[in-house]
């Protein structure tokens, strides 16, 4: 079986435990909506990483609080490119899923839309119709 990337990226208001715990939980609960064969038990990792501002939390803590117990994850930091988009968490998952990698739909929300303007909602709508 095949292992294809789900990528995603979101963007906190403040460097606080609640807040990055909850912008991450939007987002993989967002991820696993647009992707609704997407099962936890298929999932082979996820790598999240944050920008330097963001330093008071782990995003793999709020997964785990959504049940994902069994997901290998790890955190790391984001290359520090000058103009970057800032207070951002991004994530890549392996899932382990024979559809094609053009039926994997990414999620990128609020300012990290700008990340990925090629993934714009009215594309992600057209490509499920496809």
């Amino acid at each position: 079986m095949p292992v294809r990337g789900v990528r995603g990226a979101t963007v906190t208001s403040h460097d606080r435990p609640a807040d990055i715990c909850s912008a991450t939980q939007e987002l993989l609960t967002a991820i696993m909506d647009a992707n609704p064969f997407l099962r936890l038990a298929d999932l082979a990792s996820a790598i999240f990483t944050l920008t330097a501002d963001l330093t008071s939390a782990f995003p793999a803590e709020a997964a785990r609080q959504l049940g994902w117990q069994e997901v290998p994850m790890l955190c790391a930091r984001e290359i520090p490119v000058p103009g970057s988009l800032p207070r951002c968490i991004r994530v890549l998952l392996h899932w382990n899923t024979d559809l094609p990698q053009h039926a994997i739909h990414h999620v990128y929300l609020g300012e990290a839309r700008s990340l990925r303007p090629d993934l714009s909602p009215e594309q992600v709508e057209q490509a499920a119709v496809d």
